[in-house]
């Protein structure tokens, strides 16, 4: 080999994703950079070309490509660019990439769900999977509809007599079916004791289909609907609720008198918030007085105005005039609760307005009269509040927070609004409006998310009984929402489906109980301590919200979503972090993977089992298989630790190497963790892939899965440590391969240390 320079660390994931190294002991996390400009046309297609590169290498036709979503502010110096997959120029539906990239262009990290058709899992038999080859696209991508077609075939589907509140689209795009099958380990398994792991989502078949978005209005009611219509018989394939709502020194009604943000004009003061936002329709994050407006289609109306900077009475609105002291007060609340949403994710994490690049939005309030709804409306980015009959006024800080967030998640993963995925969407919401609650009830400053302010309750200050909507410690309590993820989930209502995330994220925060009885126990925690231990509401938001904005993708479910929220804990804290470990036992508490035991807890499984033999490589060649010639002690190459490393690449001409060793993960497993430390060093200065190791696992039999593939495009200083979770092969034999490919010029090294995979 050739050793030409100290060797830096690639940092490019795909798949299950990677680790960079943890922050230091005590030290939050990087915040988000400043807003981003959108890409230009050159930084976009130059990204397309490096997506593409990758593609290439892994043997992919033109026929696959990659279309440009939203773009976001990272942490310091990063960009967060959402790619659509495309098959023939046509999107497929539910199929992205999630990419990092650094202020040079390079990437960082992907983050993947890959249905496009040939790559995605397929369905077969019942019980099982096969190698990705069954399902087929369309052999004819030419509609027989048209776009009004099928805009017509929706309406009359969803809302018969309707008329259009925004316009309607229709999107001709390839549209996957899927199919939940057990995986090869549960097939056998009875159905009560199934976990989200034992479940995966496979293609059943692909149809060319219109996406067509509704944004309706009759009978004094918006309808917001997502339509996909069979471009060729006009069949209803599938359609889901789009309408994101809580159904169900002002004088604040809620919190008493608080401080607002207002502008002077001439004739006075506007509630108009110079301080958080720009752009957006009045230039300024602002609240306005639909005064009665009809919730049919809901006119903002104009920015509030008043001749003083007192506003408001306190009291819950009475019926008379919306701009008197009383009309004011729900102006008030919805004022101080969307400066508190902005000021949270800006001073926490960076995150400057729902998009992360700083664009205002504003609410309007006294929709209708007596209306019991507040909504999200993705179409003008901006949200509506009715005065409330069954409750009070729906201003609370809380579902201000829970509606805003519903346009952080429409700017970022945009979680499909159906299924497990609009469960997610929905505990988004209500997790970021508990974390807000928390935030303004302390204060509303300062970088870190308090400890208090809580009662993990949404909704109970607009109740007039008293009772929230929602129960986040105890989501049953409700009647309708369960604590645990069960294969029937996915068929619930997304404000019902969302409960078991909410425990989840309860669990993460606050701990969980030992004790049966508690309202705050979980029958799913069976290792030590049996009352796992929370990391509180900072720690355990950030990790959420990581994932959300880096690592989900539209169709993320719970299983994809522990995943994520794993790899957002490791990236933040650590592999072997009390954070990371706290994330798996939350899961675990609702049925998400399997109970581990917390750090020194001692517990009933013993000590974690090394599976990979010689994974130091101190050994030599010992347990290794594939190019053993590259296991040495390295005079131009210091190791991670011992004497000996396994250098791949590094030869400046074209070859390849590859180190296999097979492992046995045991039936039983509870924790099943990949780790190996990876130090890269190129020679490349072009944008262009030329190098890479793939890290794979292959089963004894099925098709090969695809870890991790690092390249020449992203080097960094030092030893970095890579972690993945590997539950989901449990009682399977599987042979882990890394494969080296390096083209005919310019070196690049790929050197491995301390490859392990413990098991518990």
């Amino acid at each position: 080999m050739n050793p030409r320079t100290p060797l830096l660390a690639a940092s490019l994931a795909l798949g299950l994703g990677l680790v960079h190294a943890a922050q230091p002991d005590g030290a939050a996390p990087q915040l988000m950079s400043a807003p981003v400009a959108i890409a230009t046309p050159q930084e976009g297609a130059g990204l397309v070309a490096r997506l593409t590169a990758l593609d290439a290498r892994a043997g992919l036709t033109t026929d696959y490509g990659f279309r440009l979503g939203s773009q976001h502010p990272g942490v310091v110096g990063q960009k967060i660019t959402r790619a659509q997959h495309t098959y023939k120029n046509l999107r497929v539906f539910g199929s992205e990439a999630v990419v990092v990239t650094n202020a040079a262009g390079d990437i960082v990290s992907v983050s993947s769900a890959d249905r496009r058709p040939g790559l995605a899992p397929q369905a077969s038999a019942p019980g099982g999977i096969v190698a990705p080859a069954a399902a087929t696209p369309p052999a004819d991508l030419t509609p027989a509809l048209s776009g009004d077609e099928a805009i017509a075939l929706a309406v009359q589907n969803v809302a018969p007599g309707a008329s259009h509140r925004w316009p309607a689209s229709a999107e001709l795009l390839i549209y996957p079916v899927m199919q939940t099958v057990r995986t090869a380990a549960a097939v056998n398994q009875p159905a009560a004791q199934l976990n989200a792991l034992d479940l995966e989502e496979v293609v059943q078949r692909y149809e060319l289909a219109y996406l067509v978005q509704l944004r309706l209005a009759r009978d004094g009611k918006v309808i917001y609907y997502d339509v996909v219509v069979d471009a060729r018989s006009g069949a209803i394939i599938a359609k889901w609720p789009a309408l994101q709502t809580v159904i169900g020194s002002g004088h604040s009604q809620y919190n008493g008198v608080v401080p607002i943000s207002t502008t002077a004009t001439a004739g006075g003061f506007q509630m108009r918030d110079p301080a958080r936002g720009s752009g957006g329709k009045f230039g300024a994050m602002a609240i306005t007085n639909a005064n009665h407006s009809s919730p049919n289609n809901p006119d903002p109306g104009a920015v509030y105005s008043h001749t003083g900077n007192t506003w408001g009475d306190g009291q819950q609105y009475n019926g008379g005039s919306t701009t008197d002291a009383n009309g004011q007060t729900a102006a008030v609340n919805a004022l101080w609760g969307l400066m508190n949403t902005y000021d949270a994710h800006k001073n926490v994490l960076g995150w400057q307005a729902l998009d992360g690049n700083n664009t205002a939005t504003y609410i309007a309030a006294h929709v209708g009269t007596a209306y019991d709804n507040a909504f999200y409306d993705d179409s003008c980015k901006c949200m509506y509040i009715g005065d409330g009959n069954s409750f009070t006024s729906l201003g609370a800080i809380d579902v201000i927070g829970h509606e805003m967030s519903h346009g952080v998640t429409a700017a970022t993963a945009d979680l499909i609004y159906a299924g497990e995925s609009g469960g997610l969407n929905e505990s988004h919401s209500d997790i970021g409006g508990e974390m807000v609650k928390a935030y303004a009830r302390a204060g509303g400053t300062g970088a870190q998310l308090p400890a208090t302010g809580n009662d993990w309750m949404m909704g109970k200050e607009i109740s007039r009984s008293g009772q929230p909507l929602r129960w986040m410690y105890k989501p049953s309590k409700d009647g309708n929402s369960p604590d645990a993820w069960s294969a029937d989930l996915k068929n619930l209502d997304v404000h019902y489906s969302s409960g078991p995330n909410n425990r989840m994220f309860y669990f993460l925060s606050q701990g969980s109980k030992a004790d049966p009885a508690s309202e705050y126990h979980s029958p799913y925690l069976t290792r030590a301590p049996l009352a796992m231990t929370g990391i509180g509401n900072d720690k355990a938001y950030r990790i959420w919200f990581k994932a959300l904005t880096t690592k989900f993708t539209a169709a993320t479910n719970y299983a994809d979503a522990r995943g994520k929220v794993l790899q957002a804990a490791q990236e933040l804290y650590g592999a072997g972090a009390p954070e990371a470990i706290a994330v798996q036992r939350a899961y675990a508490a609702i049925n998400v993977g399997a109970d581990i035991d917390e750090a020194g807890g001692g517990g009933d499984g013993g000590e974690a089992v090394e599976r990979v033999r010689n994974g130091g490589f101190e050994d030599g060649v010992s347990g290794w298989s594939g190019s053993t010639g590259v296991i040495s002690a390295h005079s131009g190459q210091a190791p991670y630790e011992g004497a000996r490393v396994a250098w791949l690449g590094g030869n400046g001409r074209r070859g390849s190497e590859t180190l296999t060793q097979q492992v046995q993960i045991p039936a039983g497993a509870t924790s099943a963790q990949l780790s190996f430390a990876l130090h890269l060093d190129t020679a490349e200065t072009s944008n262009t892939v030329y190098d890479t190791l793939t890290v794979s696992l292959r089963p004894a039999s099925g098709a090969a899965a695809t870890l991790a593939i690092y390249t020449n495009l992203t080097p960094a200083t030092g030893y970095q440590l890579r972690g993945f979770d590997l539950l989901a092969y449990r009682g399977q034999s599987v042979t882990l391969s890394f494969a080296m490919r390096e083209d005919r010029s310019k070196q690049t090294s790929f050197v491995l240390d301390k490859v392990s995979l413990l098991t518990k």
